[in-house]
């Protein structure tokens, strides 16, 4: 797997899209990056753009861009609500996959040195890449802003970590840096104060605010640790609001921040009216913030991920100042491969008739895999139904608990339902690979080999899977609503078919595997599981046919 960074730099710029534009485009030149989101706000008059790619690539994208927007912007003519020094404002760098901080720091250094020695404007390290941890924090360098940074960039103590002291006029300075992922998220308020917001900034920010205490200064921290906030006024929406930096979101989750500012707010007489995201956010911020206000219901947890999102997003407004596209807004959905989702995204009819083609996939595997995706959905259903029986109030959190183990186990093999079909097709690719030379035949016949384990593998998930579900299933039939017993059944019907088909397949692509060791204990380890599945289906099925009684 290559290392991916992501790259959000924040332009001063966010009422002409023609500059924007310009600015992105420049992004996109670079082969091997790919440009995810642009979130222009006119009020902040900023736009923050988040793109991916190989650390090498990002790089050459982020200095085009910032060299760009240095030839575009005009710092001596930009206003705007948030605070800021420079065209490229700041330019954070983000480890996303196979990479380590210190790793994304240096490449965040040599793009701060290439900056100050190429375009000759004045950059500061910040966050993990700045070693001077006096000078690391993003608000400490931009203190004072463009306009009183003429005058700070000749104090040697604020003398640039790359590129000339001398503060240029028209592109300002730039922060380079590297950090954790960090969510900007403001939230909306029915006040039109200023001073009001950033009373409750105040009070929930770390940082929180300077009291006196018998005739001495001290810090009065705020209720929310990694939470960066101020307040302001938006003229665009025409209210107020508290504008924060989440800084480490297993700290303090979206939800957890939204639902503070309403209690602070709600104690200064303030309503929240709702909140919006800026760029993008990691799916399961929204996820677990979808769980977290379903449980303050006490309804139950284990529904579909699109249900989850939805909950979020009427839970905290994230849809009031504009529609809210999960598609456009979650990095996840962002760097999806449409190809790697083709069989789950087609519906029922469609999936049918590719199935029913000449070509050989989806084949058994693929087939196996959804069938046990509907058993365990079946079952998820009962968990779900049974959670919100009148009556059974006292019950809800436990029936909660099955549906989201349910929840789970469906989305398990529905991805393995596409990864069944791409083992296939590895297959296929290796056997067509040249083989016209002993070097090519050697490369090919390797090829084969893993192609042929991966196809291995992926069926043996499918069985692991589709008899994990079987726990489920049978709670249901014991437990579960006896309305809806014959749902159970049929799930178990659904669960030991999975097991059993996908069990031939692991048979018959092992049978072209050369490591008759791991063939052995494969195949043996698949017998223990079918035998056991035959036997739970047999338990299953005996209690339903009991509750049926006919």
């Amino acid at each position: 797997m290559q290392p991916i960074i992501e790259c959000v730099p924040n332009f001063s710029e966010g009422v002409d899209l023609n500059v924007i534009r310009q600015i992105t485009d420049q992004v996109e030149t670079v082969e091997g990056v790919r440009l995810l989101n642009v979130d222009p706000g006119k009020a902040t008059n900023r736009t923050v753009v988040t793109f991916v790619g190989h650390p090498e690539a990002v790089v050459e994208a982020a200095f085009l861009a910032i060299k760009k927007a240095g030839e575009l912007i005009d710092m001596s003519k930009h206003k705007g609500e948030h605070p800021r020094m420079g065209a490229t404002d700041v330019c954070p760098l983000i480890p996303i996959a196979n990479i380590s901080m210190e790793e994304t720091a240096a490449y965040a250094q040599k793009l701060a040195k290439r900056v100050g020695e190429e375009l000759q404007i004045p950059v500061y390290l910040y966050e993990s890449a700045q070693p001077d941890k006096s000078r690391s924090n993003l608000s400490v360098i931009r203190a004072g802003e463009y306009e009183g940074f003429f005058k700070k960039i000749k104090d040697p103590q604020w003398k640039p970590d790359s590129g000339p002291a001398e503060f240029d006029a028209k592109r300002g300075g730039t922060v380079i840096g590297a950090r954790d992922f960090l969510v900007a998220y403001n939230v909306n308020l029915n006040t039109t104060s200023t001073r009001r917001a950033n009373a409750v900034a105040f009070d929930v920010r770390e940082a929180g605010r300077n009291v006196v205490v018998n005739g001495e200064k001290v810090n009065q921290p705020g209720s929310l640790k990694s939470v960066k906030a101020i307040g302001w006024f938006i003229e665009e929406y025409g209210v107020a609001q508290i504008s924060m930096n989440l800084t480490n979101i297993n700290i303090t989750p979206l939800h957890i921040a939204f639902d503070e500012v309403c209690k602070k707010a709600d104690a200064r007489g303030i309503r929240v009216t709702g909140s919006e995201l800026v760029g993008l956010v990691p799916l399961k911020s929204l996820t677990d913030a979808g769980r977290y206000f379903l449980r303050k219901q006490k309804r139950s947890t284990g529904v579909s991920e699109k249900e989850l999102i939805k909950i979020a997003v009427k839970s905290m407004g994230l849809d009031e100042l504009g529609p809210f596209k999960p598609e456009e807004r979650i990095i996840e959905y962002m760097l999806r491969i449409p190809a790697d989702s083709k069989l789950v995204n087609m519906n029922l009819t469609a999936f049918a008739d590719e199935t029913a083609s000449e070509s050989p996939a989806p084949g058994g595997g693929s087939i196996s895999a959804y069938v046990g995706a509907l058993g365990v959905s079946l079952a998820t259903m009962v968990a779900n139904l049974s959670s919100h029986k009148k009556g059974w109030d006292e019950r809800w959190e436990e029936f909660s608990d099955w549906a989201e183990k349910g929840e789970a186990l469906k989305n398990e093999l529905v991805k393995l339902v596409d990864a069944d079909t791409r083992a296939f097709n590895r297959i296929m690719e290796a056997f067509g690979l040249p083989k016209s030379t002993d070097g090519e035949k050697a490369i090919r016949s390797q090829a084969i080999q893993e192609a042929t384990r991966f196809a291995i593998d992926i069926p043996f998930q499918v069985m692991q899977s589709a008899f994990k579900s079987l726990e489920v299933i049978k709670a249901m039939a014991e437990t579960g609503n006896p309305n809806s017993v014959s749902d159970a059944g049929v799930g178990a019907l659904c669960a030991r078919s999975a097991v059993m088909g996908a069990f031939m397949n692991v048979r018959i692509n092992a049978a072209g595997y050369d490591d008759k060791g791991f063939v052995e204990e494969i195949v043996n380890k698949g017998r223990e599981i079918e035998q056991k599945t035959i036997a739970l289906e047999q338990e299953i099925l005996r209690v339903v046919n009991e509750k049926i009684g006919l």
